[in-house]
């Protein structure tokens, strides 16, 4: 089951297994990869073309971490779960960087839902998101663990 439009808010209820959230598309430039790095990761590979080249690289790439920021945003949009996407651990991999011009989207599947022992209005989900260029190519592999609530009354 895929929910490319979702309107009003999840709970562990309405979601399960298998699902999978998709979002919209959100574009960054050269601007929007050398402010964020400036601010939160100041590497000659994030700021400075000329200067990438003779990287690893090969070039200006985004921040991983600028990927992982935009990735949220479009989590957060396409999967509007009660009471927040509250995390309780991740891991992310960056396969091929994000660059000026990008326009990536998210797609987020639902593994694993664990309903807790302790606490009878919540549960564990384990979420796969990946996250496309325009190409179609994955630039960021996250799998997170995240609280869900139930509805209450």
């Amino acid at each position: 089951m895929c929910a490319e439009a979702v309107t009003g808010t999840l709970y562990l209820d309405d979601v399960k297994v298998g699902e999978v959230f998709r979002s919209r598309e959100q574009s960054l430039d050269t601007e929007d990869v050398i402010a964020f790095a400036g601010r939160f990761d100041p590497q000659r590979f994030h700021l400075d073309d000329a200067a990438a080249k003779d990287t690893i690289f090969k070039g200006l790439a985004a921040s991983g971490w600028h990927t992982a920021a935009i990735t949220m945003r479009l989590l957060v949009e396409s999967m509007p779960l009660a009471d927040g996407l509250i995390g309780a651990g991740v891991e992310i991999t960056w396969p091929r960087p994000t660059r000026p011009g990008d326009t990536l989207r998210a797609e987020t599947t639902i593994l694993d839902i664990r309903p807790s022992r302790s606490k009878p209005d919540q549960a564990m989900a384990t979420l796969e998101t990946l996250t496309y260029n325009q190409n179609g190519e994955i630039v960021q592999r996250m799998q997170s663990k995240n609280v869900l609530y139930r509805r209450r009354g």
